[in-house]
């Protein structure tokens, strides 16, 4: 039994240390395989030498002067420039839908301060965690702040208010503001300018968008 048992180990021992004198390819031996280049891919890590493009690269920066599909033209702000803030404004034009959605985001992020009906009543104020109150969008002070100092305080924040650029971007951004205005129009504020009722403001932004891609081309 003893003898069995050694001779079962010697094997194993051998067997091993052939294993791991092997040189050849890791990688055990399918034999013929097909379409080889799918189980075998050729992967290429970004920035890295590509031969199958003409520039050899990977990954390339973006044509100059185009724009992410679903993207907007930057709105080239500087913060602190409060002179630029008040002349601020936007072409965008809304329809009733993407003001419906102005106001649905102004209750996800603005409405637990400002509160859903525009008087600064909020959630977080009501329940006493505020000393101070938020603003009230419907008093007088307000009713004709610049749309531009607006969109500035959604951009970079205004004193208690943190900036939320990070969960709005420049279209949405807009639509809370006109969202604001409609309803700041209704209660004595500035003529309401942002909607006309049937603009399909994302086609038209796509078809800037594409126009700007074919100058750049020429």
């Amino acid at each position: 039994m003893n003898k069995t048992k050694s001779i079962v180990v010697a094997s194993l021992m051998i067997g091993l240390s052939l294993a791991a004198c092997n040189s050849g390819d890791m990688r055990r031996n399918p034999g013929k395989v097909y379409a080889p280049d799918m189980t075998y891919s050729r992967a290429y890590d970004a920035y890295t030498e590509n031969p199958n493009f003409e520039d050899g690269q990977t990954s390339r920066l973006p044509v100059p002067g185009t724009v992410a599909m679903g993207h907007q033209l930057p709105d080239h702000l500087v913060e602190g420039d409060t002179n630029a803030y008040k002349s601020f404004t936007t072409s965008l034009r809304f329809s009733d839908a993407e003001i419906t959605e102005g106001g649905r985001l102004f209750n996800i992020y603005c409405g637990i301060c400002h509160g859903t009906a525009l008087d600064g009543n909020g959630p977080l104020y009501a329940s006493g965690k505020f000393a101070a109150m938020p603003a009230n969008l419907k008093d007088a002070k307000y009713l004709h702040m610049p749309v531009g100092q607006m969109y500035a305080a959604i951009k970079y924040g205004k004193n208690a208010m943190g900036s939320y650029a990070s969960q709005l971007d420049i279209k949405q951004r807009w639509q809370v503001i006109a969202y604001i205005k409609k309803a700041q129009s209704e209660n004595g504020g500035d003529a309401f300018t942002f909607g006309t009722g049937n603009a399909d403001t994302s086609k038209k932004m796509a078809m800037a968008v594409a126009d700007t891609a074919a100058k750049a081309k020429q």
